[in-house]
């Protein structure tokens, strides 16, 4: 059975948690509500606290089903990947070229799900004797997804079977000329499709408008981590491994965590349960790469979602922004410490120069969407001479961050404008770059429901906002703006302990799909206010039982949130947020991550 939480509710009638209308950010703050007979029969059954209970209880889960969601098991969840279309042809044809010896290529992409799916058909084919050539396409030079030159090359160096991961179910005419020239090529992809699938061998994607599968939401690593699923039952099936030698695919859960999490899809069903599996693989730190990532980051705790998706992912992702695209999965696909050290030097060396430009640009670009969110515009469209492509896609996100609608954000130069945009719950902005590009206003395009990538002339970056912002404007209407705030429970700072993040943290992995608890501590005091950097505030908060609870507000400097805070210095407010582990030299305490604040009324 999936343990995937059904629903979670919120009370369309219910009163302001706290009283809280208006927030630092501007936003209402709604408790989620729970049935009380639910939460007391999880309760009762699993002797849990009636505050943990309520948090399953909240996320649709009952007492039957709340068992299976805290102790998630891959033989309870993994599907037979045969279900798949073109599962089993791509299965058998790869299993051909190993047994006989035929060159195999990877063609990936730049990102951290595309990093991990080739690091993980390349580690598992590399252990049967058959390592793949791989190709990454230069961000800048050639842009997303497979092209003819680098698939004709990849033939031209021995390939029989190119394997696209990540990029490929739009890829008509790159695909077309290499089977034109014998090339099997089979894609494994996980964004929206068209009709008219390329004419690759086979084609594999969940969200193949022909596909019956359930499993809309992976990652292009957990459709991969599927095929080779097939490709070892398949290879098992012919007697490959009589003699032994059998490859470990429990032991490359740790890719498919870090792909999973970093491409920020649901973390509900099956994609719960491969992160959930995968951080274990990854606490040991048994991947060179993900060791030494986790040692530039200065990670010393176990690794878990939030060090994958805020602390390892970035790094990752920079090569592909900044820097060398290949550099990702080289680091993630080496087993030896010394190589692996060295790339993940100079990941970071990257991510430092991709922070510095992303700055830039986001402030540039905030300028615009500000402008364009209070004019009332549903979908904000920003561009800019000479904005970084590698960069696009992180600053749209900021921008979804402060305006609450959908954001498309446009690198421009030589007259052609690299895009990258990020949307909200309801708005799909996938299908709309999609449909864009069916209209003729793109030079390419096409992206999932949450993000999407698109090449625009510059005389008709205009037209394609226009259009975005009409064809999405009902949804993002219906989602009424900014949304509310969220609160899991209230509770006063001195109930914010070391023993309460225990039992949060058995709900984990937190991501979309499944929200880390957020707690609204009442009546906060708040005692020093101190910044961390250019950027955060390190807050300290008495307690009435003595001592204090350790506090941070990240990226709050020059923001409303921290100027509430240094305001409130000696004073008390109504503090929204997360209990977060700190483990520093031995020492295992908590402290509470600020998401938001509000004035104490009365």
């Amino acid at each position: 059975m999936n343990a995937t939480p059904p629903t979670e509710s919120l009370a369309p009638g219910a009163s302001f948690c706290l009283g809280v209308e208006a927030s630092a950010s501007g936003r209402r703050w709604r408790e989620r509500t729970a049935d009380e007979r639910t939460l007391r029969a999880i309760a009762q059954k699993l002797d849990l606290p009636e505050i943990v209970a309520r948090l399953l209880a909240a996320r649709g889960l009952d007492a039957e089903s709340a068992p299976a969601f805290l102790d998630p098991r891959l033989r309870d969840a993994l599907p037979d990947p045969a279900h798949l279309k073109d599962m089993e042809k791509a299965a058998a044809r790869l299993a051909d070229a190993v047994e006989r010896g035929e060159g195999i290529a990877i063609f990936g992409d730049y990102d951290v799900d595309g990093a991990t799916s080739a690091a993980l058909i390349h580690r598992y084919l590399a252990q049967l004797g058959a390592p793949p050539a791989v190709y990454v396409p230069d961000r800048m030079k050639e842009g997303y997804g497979p092209n003819a030159p680098a698939l004709l090359a990849l033939g031209e160096r021995g390939a029989k079977v190119v394997v696209t991961v990540d990029c490929g179910i739009l890829a008509h005419a790159p695909i077309a000329a290499a089977a034109a020239a014998g090339l099997h090529v089979i894609v494994v992809d996980h964004h929206a499709a068209e009709p008219a699938l390329p004419p690759a061998y086979a084609a594999i994607n969940p969200n193949r408008l022909d596909e019956t599968s359930p499993l809309k939401t992976l990652a292009a690593v957990g459709v991969a981590f599927l095929l080779l699923v097939a490709l070892n039952r398949e290879l098992r099936r012919r007697g490959r491994f009589g003699n032994g030698g059998e490859p470990e695919l429990m032991d490359l859960l740790d890719l498919v965590a870090l792909g999973t999490v970093c491409d920020v899809v649901p973390l509900t069903g099956l994609n719960r349960v491969l992160v959930a599996q995968g951080l274990k693989v990854m606490a040991r730190r048994g991947n060179a790469g993900i060791a030494a990532l986790a040692e530039v980051a200065r990670i010393a705790e176990p690794l878990g979602a939030f060090h994958s998706g805020f602390m390892l992912g970035p790094r990752v992702n920079a090569c592909g922004r900044v820097g060398e695209s290949a550099l990702g999965w080289r680091l993630l696909a080496t087993d030896d410490p010394a190589e692996a050290r060295t790339l993940a030097a100079r990941l970071d060396g990257y991510n430092r120069e991709r922070q510095a430009i992303e700055a830039e640009v986001l402030a540039q670009a905030l300028a615009q969407a500000q402008l364009q969110a209070a004019a009332g515009r549903p979908v904000v469209t920003v561009a800019g001479r000479d904005w970084h492509p590698g960069v696009v896609g992180i600053v749209a996100s900021r921008v979804v961050e402060r305006v609450g609608r959908p954001a498309c954000v446009v690198g421009v130069a030589n007259g052609l404008g690299k895009g990258s945009g990020r949307s909200i719950a309801g708005a799909d902005l996938g299908a709309a770059v999609i449909a864009a590009r069916q209209a003729g206003l793109l030079v390419n395009g096409g992206g999932h429901k949450m993000a999407a990538g698109f090449t625009v002339a510059e005389d008709r970056i205009d037209a394609f906002a226009d259009f975005v912002a009409e064809r999405l404007a009902p949804a993002v209407a219906a989602a009424g703006g900014v949304p509310p705030l969220t609160i899991d429970a209230t509770l006063a700072a001195d109930g914010a302990t070391r023993e309460l993040l225990a039992h949060f943290e058995r709900l984990a992995p937190f991501g979309v799909g499944n929200a880390e608890p957020r707690l609204a501590l009442s009546a906060a005091r708040i005692g020093f206010v101190d910044p961390v950097g250019e950027q955060h505030l390190r807050v300290a908060i008495p307690l009435e039982r003595g001592g204090r609870l350790k506090a941070i507000a990240f990226r709050a400097v020059g923001q409303p949130l921290g100027a509430a805070l240094v305001a409130h210095r000696g004073g008390a407010l109504h503090l929204a947020g997360h209990l977060r582990a700190d483990r520093w030299n031995g020492r295992d305490d908590v402290q509470f991550v600020i998401d938001d604040a509000a004035p104490v009324r009365g």
